[in-house]
């Protein structure tokens, strides 16, 4: 069949777009769905990538640029789709899309992840209108403005950091004693005069009509709640996978909706493979996300022989 690829890759994100380069060069008949414009997953919405071997500093729009760039080289064909479901049995998969079919002998997702929201009064509500997912997006709306942002990993004080650059006051809300961000990432936190952390405390409500104009915070230990005036909240307390289409396929899920796949990319079913943040992993980095890319491509070859 003229429309039967070798290989589907879902999702342009680090991960997918090293696997489209892998498989480009292995002349694989490729097509690359990605729901976005443009291509590179969370890291366009990140102010700096500084663990990234070789480009210390680089800002996370540049780097995705690059390596879409990169895939371009190979002359791999892109649709901008949202993918709404998959037929995974069978030597030929079905991948289901709003812009159409398409065909192929392997798919591999690579469809990433996405924030987690707090289930909290107004948070909803005022999104966009003051609350937000993203400081390196948003950030620049808050300058000399009082921001407040609930989380305690990387993220989060990543986040805070950039945040205390401009803004004229920092909350951290944090619902334990201590952080789980690098410690590096603390030192440069704890360095900000700008920036006051708020141990054992959550949030428990985003406050404002039209826009937000405080949050409630309450201590999980002596139960107390207090209002904070503030512009903006910025929410950072973990991702879950963009798994609404790979739901009920048969393919074997985590407890939390990862696909169970290791290093190789391989999962239960014979052809269909996973890489980068959708799969069950422990550190969800551009650079593992790479390297299971240039795996999984690997894996699909041997597949494919």
């Amino acid at each position: 069949m003229s429309d039967l690829y070798d290989l589907i890759i879902i999702g342009s994100g680090p991960a997918g777009m090293t696997a489209a380069i892998y498989a480009g060069r292995a002349e694989l008949k490729t097509l690359l769905i990605e729901r976005n414009p443009m291509g590179g997953g969370q890291i366009v919405n990140t102010y700096e990538v500084d663990n990234y071997p070789g480009l210390p500093g680089i800002n996370g729009f540049d780097l995705g640029t690059k390596m879409s760039e990169h895939v371009d080289r190979f002359d791999i064909p892109r649709v901008e789709a949202e993918v709404q479901s998959l037929d995974l049995a069978g030597t030929e998969k079905s991948v289901q899309t709003d812009q159409g079919t398409y065909h192929a002998k392997c798919v591999l997702i690579t469809s990433g992840n996405s924030p987690r929201k707090l289930g909290i009064p107004g948070e909803e509500e005022l999104t966009g209108m003051g609350v937000s997912y993203c400081a390196t997006c948003d950030g620049a709306f808050f300058k000399n403005r009082v921001t407040v942002v609930a989380g305690g990993g990387d993220v989060a004080v990543e986040d805070a950091i950039f945040l205390a650059r401009g803004c004229s006051k920092v909350y951290l809300v944090h619902r334990r004693d201590q952080l789980r961000a690098a410690k590096m990432l603390q030192t440069a936190l704890f360095a900000k005069e700008n920036v006051e952390v708020l141990w054992d405390s959550v949030l428990t409500s985003v406050n404002g009509k039209d826009q937000v104009t405080s949050v409630t915070v309450q201590n999980v230990k002596t139960q107390e709640s207090r209002d904070l005036p503030a512009d903006g909240v910025f929410i950072a307390v973990g991702t879950s996978p963009n798994n609404s289409f790979y739901q009920n396929t048969g393919l074997e899920l985590d407890q939390n909706g990862y696909i169970v796949a290791g290093e190789d990319g391989v999962t239960n079913l014979p052809g269909v493979f996973a890489a980068g943040d959708v799969r069950t992993k422990r550190l969800r980095q551009v650079s593992t996300a790479v390297g299971d890319g240039a795996n999984a491509i690997t894996s699909v070859l041997e597949y494919l022989i």
